[in-house]
């Protein structure tokens, strides 16, 4: 062999065993006997049962115990959770119309109880280690002062509603001005109403609700009326005109709380409509439906509550000053003899009871045993607001003003928040 060659073979063989080696040392560094990749079986638990909840609808005549008995609530834990209630909460303003919610675990057991007692406040109560306990808890909310301006355009309710607020508004700002407004028949289209009311917003998305009405107008068929919330010698709020008097006059101006007209005035002669003769009619008719809640117009005491021929279902009031009310016609009364009333007390409902030709009430108003026009009368104020306090309530009245004359002004329907 040349020297050529056997150099060659030389290099070739070593450069094979080079190989050979790397070979076994990447061999080397693999796992031996690899194991099969592991099987893993995943087990999945089964959901827990879900807590159940029951609407209990509280109906008339029920009590909180007769309520969970009918709900099949245990014996014992109907009692745990009366007793617990009872020490957070009056039982007896639970309210019919309304509902209690049940919760209970997956096993039946009665886990709590929900009440809402108004947009305010909540009842809970839970089960605890011993029992139950029951708590009120206040609703989070953000009261803020909103403005609500418009123009009567239909009814006082439509108008006020077109603002986007609640159109129950419209009986609240009726009631502040109804010792000098009677809004069954003075409103006129085009009249302007504006107020500065309280409005609590809740962060859950609930319906707003409505707190003080601070500060009210209304301007009727040009007359401009005004309220201003400000608290009386004994620190309870009351209203008052810009010059200091109380709104609240001895009687109100109608007996019936809310739109009704008026279908025959007093007159010393008028033609009975079912006797056909013509003889006096010593009161003010008011047209309204059946059922139609009739109110008094001024503190005082039922002398007289009964049936009377041709008065029919009759309530007689006796007031301060040698004044006398009477309600005639009613369809059913709601107070008795000897009983004290309050001003705007409801005590009978609109009826056609007696000489009636359909359902109306005919009020009427005596002093000292004479019949008076009540549509004529004008009552005096009941308190001023004293010397002391005038600075302050001038201030507040200022500031009301500064809030709704703009806006007033402006001649359209508005509700805002300030």
């Amino acid at each position: 062999m040349y020297p050529i060659q056997r150099t060659t073979l030389l290099v070739l063989t070593a450069g094979a065993l080079g190989v050979a080696g790397t070979l076994l040392s990447l061999r080397s560094n693999l796992p031996l006997n690899p194991d099969p990749p592991a099987l893993e079986e995943v087990l999945t638990a089964p959901p827990e049962p879900e807590p159940t909840v029951e609407t209990l609808p509280i109906r008339s005549g029920d009590n909180l115990a007769g309520l969970l008995a009918r709900a099949g609530v245990q014996t014992q834990d109907s009692a745990a959770m009366v007793a617990a209630i009872g020490k957070a909460f009056d039982v007896r303003k639970f309210r019919s119309g309304t509902d209690l919610t049940l919760t209970r675990a997956a096993t039946g057991q009665v886990d709590g109880l929900e009440y809402s007692i108004d947009a305010d406040h909540r009842l809970e109560v839970s089960r605890q280690a011993d029992g139950f306990a029951a708590a009120v808890l206040d609703i989070p909310g953000f009261v803020r002062e909103t403005r609500i301006c418009g123009v009567l355009d239909g009814s006082l309710f439509d108008s006020i509603g077109r603002t986007g607020e609640s159109p129950l508004l419209a009986i609240r700002l009726a009631e502040i001005f109804a010792w000098d407004i009677d809004f069954y028949r003075d409103p006129q289209p085009g009249d302007q109403f504006c107020m500065l009311i309280e409005k609590k917003e809740y962060g859950d998305g609930a319906e707003p609700t409505y707190r003080r009405i601070l500060a009210a107008r209304y301007v009727n068929s040009g007359t401009t009326y005004e309220a201003h919330l400000f608290p009386d010698a004994q620190g309870k709020p009351q209203y008052y005109s810009p010059d200091g008097k109380s709104l609240q006059a001895a009687f109100l101006r109608s007996p019936l709380p809310f739109e009704a007209r008026v279908s025959s005035h007093f007159s010393r002669n008028r033609r009975h409509p079912v006797l056909g003769v013509h003889r006096p009619h010593l009161g003010t008719d008011y047209a309204a439906p059946t059922g139609t809640p009739v109110q008094s117009v001024a503190a005082g005491r039922v002398v007289f509550s009964g049936y009377s021929r041709g008065a029919g279902n009759m309530v007689r009031i006796q007031h301060t000053g040698g004044y006398e009310s009477r309600y005639l016609h009613l369809s059913r009364r709601l107070v008795r003899p000897g009983q004290q009333i309050g001003q705007g007390q409801r005590i009978g409902l609109v009826g056609a009871t007696g000489l009636a030709t359909g359902p109306h009430l005919d009020f009427r108003l005596l002093k000292n045993g004479a019949h008076m026009d009540f549509e004529r009368i004008r009552p005096p104020r009941a308190t001023e607001i004293q010397a002391a306090q005038r600075p302050l309530f001038q201030a507040l009245r200022e500031r009301h003003l500064a809030l709704l004359v703009p806006a007033f002004q402006t001649g359209g329907e508005l509700a805002d928040g300030l």
